[in-house]
């Protein structure tokens, strides 16, 4: 059926391309007339130089390979929020889907922690000042012939370790935020770096804080600046990629702003039922990038591969197919199937496969589209 529809097409296109020629007898021009050869595509002309032919141009492009893929955190950026201090939360300033600022206040907690941390650090303070009065008395009787030299090593043995304890309890309240000259039982937690909280562990009145919950992480952070983009890449096609490549991004939901991003990793281990790897492309983002976002990634190989070129009115698209018409020699053409590739400038279209660079096709067959939906 596609054969004999082929026939009366370029048909169709003979009586249209014959205006500039006339039968002497009637003034009407004169129809060329096409005749089947076989059901193979084949057809036969009787005016052959109607239908104008080109070569096919060459041109040498890379290899493509196009892979699905989803938008991840960049793990390098992705922070836990922990609180040092165990307690009950009694204020929340942000929540799951915020961004926030580094150093914004994200919550507050009420701890137990902070009064033990500060009884500490008063025992040390006072110890310290009973050491030091010790030692100075000890200092003075050595010096004036009273005691040995065994116990002022003594007295000092104890006042270093006095100054220790005191230096470590005061580094206790710094680490949990605690004041020494207005000490208060809640702790503060703010935001270590800027991005959006991606995950939330607490809410009000809850609790916080290793000693009540085994963990001490209340929220976690990403800096969605930049974004990994995980692919599947199969065992065959591993060849093709490699570190530092270059990536175009298409982002499904945004599939007029295209990206660019590289490779940064290779996965070194196959999945074993679909025998794929990972490839992970680091991709600026935008704004437009959303954590599970799916993408279609495309590299380029390093190999070039010689293609043919021809117009893109050489090209009848038919049944979701396309084909060009080749002369085979004398009078007749011959359909051939294609896989097109990109839209090339000047109205050219790239031929993947079915003919090759030089071979000769007709130039023209806009028009067998519409031809075939009047048969």
């Amino acid at each position: 059926m596609i054969a004999h529809s082929a026939v009366c097409l370029v048909a169709w296109l003979s009586l249209a391309g014959c205006g500039n020629k006339f039968n002497p007898a009637s003034g009407a021009p004169s129809a060329a007339q096409v005749v089947e050869v076989s059901n193979s595509g084949r057809v036969s002309v009787d005016h052959p130089e109607r239908f104008p032919v080109v070569a096919a141009e060459r041109i040498d492009v890379p290899d493509k390979l196009n892979v699905t893929g989803a938008v991840n955190p960049d793990i390098a950026r992705e922070v836990p929020v922990i609180s040092l201090a165990s307690g009950r939360v009694v204020d929340i300033r942000v929540r799951l889907d915020d961004n926030v600022k580094k150093g914004d206040l994200l919550l507050k907690v009420q701890s137990p922690d902070i009064t033990n941390a500060f009884d500490t650090y008063l025992k040390a303070a006072n110890d310290e000042q009973l050491a030091n009065k010790a030692y100075l008395r000890t200092k003075d009787l050595y010096e004036h012939g009273a005691i040995s030299q065994l116990a002022l090593e003594q007295a000092e043995d104890a006042e270093n370790d006095a100054k220790a304890d005191l230096k470590a309890a005061d580094q206790q309240l710094d680490t949990l935020g605690v004041q020494k000259d207005n000490p208060s039982s809640i702790v503060n937690v703010y935001a270590p770096i800027s991005g959006v909280i991606v995950a939330q562990y607490v809410t009000n009145a809850a609790a916080a804080g290793v000693t009540y919950t085994a963990s001490s992480t209340v929220f976690t952070i990403a800096d969605l600046s930049v974004v990994w983009i995980i692919c599947d890449v199969y065992e065959n096609d591993l060849p093709k990629v490699r570190l530092g490549q270059s990536a175009r991004i298409v982002v499904n939901g945004y599939p007029d702003r295209p990206l660019t991003g590289h490779i940064s990793d290779i996965g070194p281990v196959l999945d074993p039922s679909i025998r794929t790897a990972k490839v992970r492309i680091e991709v600026p983002n935008p704004g437009i990038l959303r954590l599970g976002m799916f993408v279609t990634a495309t590299f380029e190989s390093t190999v070039r591969y010689a293609h043919a070129v021809v117009p893109a009115a050489a090209i009848l698209h038919l049944h979701d197919r396309n084909w060009v018409f080749v002369p085979v020699g004398g009078n007749q053409f011959q359909r051939v199937e294609v896989a097109g590739g990109d839209t090339l400038p000047g109205g050219r279209q790239e031929i993947l496969s079915g003919i090759t660079p030089g071979q000769p096709v007709v130039a023209n067959v806009l028009a067998l589209e519409e031809a075939l939906e009047a048969q």
